[in-house]
């Protein structure tokens, strides 16, 4: 029988987890949402749904779902936060698989397959599918400690949008500024309150200490350093493009038709990270120490302009983000821009002796 989708030949597809890669001979894709789980096992022989199941999204009802699987048999599941979240870490306390599918790529694979219908049935055989027919890496599970951090990030985050909106209704309702003002001081001390409490937590935890040699880079501040150090303990990138990729920093070229050359960045990746490192890229060029200016005139000298040029001092400061993180180094301003020590074999062979 012909596979006119390729389909059938991918499904030969090596996942590659933490340790052996595998091959998957069935998935289940589970799509999340608030009260329910709709879970549908995918076999690799035909692309075939063997069964589907709706249960609760509670322990009783996760429980029920893996007792119900076959104990080699991978989960998949798109990230929704503390759902699905909840439901890996009962699967891994289990000895499970858990398989995360980045959603941009899952959704595309999705309408790929059929774009006619949506439903939670079709999205959960969808992901199954999806397990299938390309490597898929490991769903992340936090630490306490990173936990205990995000939240708090995520708390100021939601003050200072608060404070946000609030300033810009004061500034438009002249007569009822006195009524919205006391609000907007009491989110200001809250924001100040927040950030101490997290900079204490980061500080006092040695799985943060690159927090403060990150600190010591020109432009970034106790918050931006916080919140890179909490993102690379959490996904432990192993490489530094892994990181940019990440943050929506790297390059997507567009080069069809009349457009010729032309690149922008993909912004897939975490947007608050990202808009945290650009103003830590503007305020570290408006640094007189700042080693990341002949970066910047470079960029310029190309032609790039100011908001591009920018940006690549924002990945260069990504770069050295994951390296004082990686390597538990220190901050050194000399080092910036100064090209990697290229050892040969050689060299290599008469240290060693």
């Amino acid at each position: 029988m012909k596979d006119p989708t390729g389909l059938h030949r991918l499904c030969s597809a090596r996942v590659w987890g933490e340790g052996t890669p595998m091959v998957l001979a069935k998935a289940l894709g589970i799509d999340v949402s608030k009260p329910k789980l709709d879970a549908s096992l995918v076999g690799a022989e035909n692309n075939k749904a063997i069964w589907h199941v709706l249960v609760g999204r509670d322990r009783e009802g996760i429980e029920g779902l893996l007792a119900k699987t076959d104990p080699d048999v991978a989960l998949v599941m798109e990230p929704t936060g503390r759902y699905s979240l909840e439901v890996a870490k009962i699967a891994r306390e289990h000895g499970r698989t858990v398989l995360l599918a980045p959603t941009r790529k899952a959704k595309a694979f999705r309408d790929s397959i059929q774009s006619r219908a949506k439903t939670d049935k079709i999205d959960s055989y969808a992901l199954g599918l999806f397990a299938l027919s390309q490597p898929l890496p490991n769903y992340p599970i936090k630490a306490e400690n990173v936990e205990t951090v995000d939240q708090m990030l995520t708390a100021r985050r939601g003050l200072v949008d608060a404070r946000t909106k609030l300033k810009m209704q004061a500034a438009e309702l002249k007569i009822a500024a006195d009524l919205i003002t006391p609000a907007i001081d009491t989110l200001d001390q809250q924001i100040e309150a927040a950030d101490r409490a997290m900079w204490n937590a980061a500080t006092n935890d040695p799985e943060y200490a690159a927090a403060k040699q990150l600190q010591k880079v020109p432009g970034i501040g106790k918050l931006t350093a916080v919140a890179m150090t909490s993102c690379l303990t959490s996904k432990q990138f192993l490489y530094p493009d892994q990181f940019v990729a990440f943050l929506g920093l790297d390059l997507m070229v567009n080069d069809s038709g009349m457009h010729k050359g032309r690149m922008r960045l993909t912004k897939q990746g975490n947007a608050e990270l990202r808009r945290l490192l650009y103003l830590a890229a503007q305020a570290n060029l408006r640094c007189k120490s700042s080693p990341f200016k002949d970066q910047y005139a470079k960029e310029r000298a190309k032609g790039l302009s100011h908001a591009a040029a920018t940006c690549a001092v924002a990945r260069k400061i990504a770069r050295l983000c994951w390296s004082l993180h990686k390597h538990k180094s220190s901050y050194d301003p000399e080092r910036v821009g100064r090209p990697p020590v290229r050892v040969s074999a050689k060299e290599v062979a008469t240290l060693a002796n």
